[in-house]
């Protein structure tokens, strides 16, 4: 078998919180173009079944879409049966679903310091734990989780204290599942992407305009593309992963490098 057949996902099942749109839906086409069956999980419902229509015309494979607040568990416990019940089981979570937060730290409150904790990292922690629960029972599976370039820098211009504190317990509460479930074969890694050139990025009015900043940092000066995660996403997806587990990748133009 050839590397690129290895690569391949067919007859696997998964799901992307965040799906709908940005990173979450690139990453979903990826693994549906691996072949993977997908559940587009979001908040959005309305976007959530354009996404899954638009992947399973263009790839042909089966796919659902659900809405779930990631921050209440009994909508991810309905989530994961509503899943269970199309598919028959559960190979990939791609536990992507996050939202920002730009105030300097003295202007910060508790009330948008905890949505973004609650989001980020509670999110986070709430469908990788139903996912692995599930995966435990069958034997294995891979759980990817995004973190952020943030976990590991200070982004400046823009001040993202809660932002960064979220995404860096991410990384460390999956090096602690991987650690735990790993005489499980169940596999957890984080990709932490940099500056993507995403339609919520570009269009935010109070980010837009810090692009050309951004640029300047990154040392091969331009911000990325979601599509450049996808060979990342679907290596962590698959068998050829089999070894790779308490991993974080950092996706970011070198950014972290200094």
């Amino acid at each position: 078998m050839g590397i690129l057949e290895k690569m391949r996902l067919d007859g696997k099942k998964s799901f992307v919180t965040g799906g709908a749109r940005g990173i979450g839906k690139r990453l979903a086409i990826a693994l549906a173009e691996a072949g993977a069956d997908v559940a587009i999980v979001d908040v959005d419902l309305d976007e959530a079944e354009k996404t899954a229509g638009e992947i399973a015309a263009a790839t042909g494979v089966n796919t659902l879409a659900i809405k779930t607040d990631i921050t209440r568990p009994e909508q991810v416990n309905a989530m994961m049966e509503t899943i269970l019940g199309a598919f028959g089981r559960l190979d990939i979570a791609f536990c992507n679903a996050g939202i920002g937060h730009t105030v300097p730290v003295e202007e910060d409150n508790l009330d948008d310091w905890s949505r973004v904790i609650n989001v980020n990292l509670n999110g986070t922690f709430l469908t990788a734990q139903a996912a692995g629960r599930v995966m435990i029972r069958q034997g294995g599976g891979s759980i990817i989780n995004t973190a952020s370039m943030s976990a590991h820098i200070t982004n400046i211009p823009q001040k993202e204290c809660s932002y960064a504190a979220s995404k860096a317990g991410v990384i460390a509460m999956s090096r602690n599942m991987a650690v735990e479930w790993a005489d499980k074969n169940v596999r957890v890694n984080t990709i932490s992407p940099g500056y993507m050139a995403t339609e919520m990025t570009l269009n935010d009015p109070s980010l837009a305009p810090l692009i050309n900043q951004w640029e300047q940092l990154i040392p091969v000066k331009r911000m990325g593309k979601p599509e450049e995660l996808e060979a990342i996403a679907v290596y962590l997806a698959g068998d050829m992963s089999s070894y790779t587990t308490g991993a974080d990748f950092r996706v970011d133009g070198a950014y972290t490098c200094f």
